[in-house]
């Protein structure tokens, strides 16, 4: 099935995954999915990843975290760059997400980082979603 926007996918189903209370979610594999799982693992918000590797584009196998009473601990994701509205931000203009409780993952020219990350190093990108 082709899609128009598959990180917007691979979002809906880490929610699913989270919500459903799946201890694992498996993403059809690309460059960017894997780096926004690892900016995911980073900031504590899944446990663990795995790309895997089969005949087409391979499986990113996600670990999902989930705090007491079986809740996950992303309690919301949300694209914020569509394919059809890009968002871009300078690092001056960067918000952060829920005065600070939340992420937003950023692609700059040194790669995907957080809206923390990218204000350190003053630089700015695409805001590719929020997290919180």
């Amino acid at each position: 099935m082709a899609t128009s926007d598959p990180i917007a996918d691979m979002l809906t189903i880490i929610r699913n995954g989270g919500k459903a209370g799946l201890s694992k979610v498996d993403i059809p594999g690309s460059k960017i999915k894997l780096e926004m799982v690892r900016v995911l693992k980073e900031q504590g918000y899944i446990k663990d990843y795995k790309f895997l590797e089969n005949e087409t584009q391979g499986v990113i196998r996600v670990a999902l975290k989930y705090v007491s009473e079986g809740e996950p601990t992303i309690f919301g994701i949300q694209r914020v760059s569509k394919p059809s509205c890009r968002v871009y931000a300078k690092s001056k203009n960067i918000k952060p997400v829920l005065n600070g409780l939340g992420i937003s993952i950023i692609s700059t020219s040194k790669g995907l980082m957080t809206d923390r990350q990218a204000k350190e190093a003053k630089v700015g990108g695409e805001i590719l979603c929020n997290v919180w």
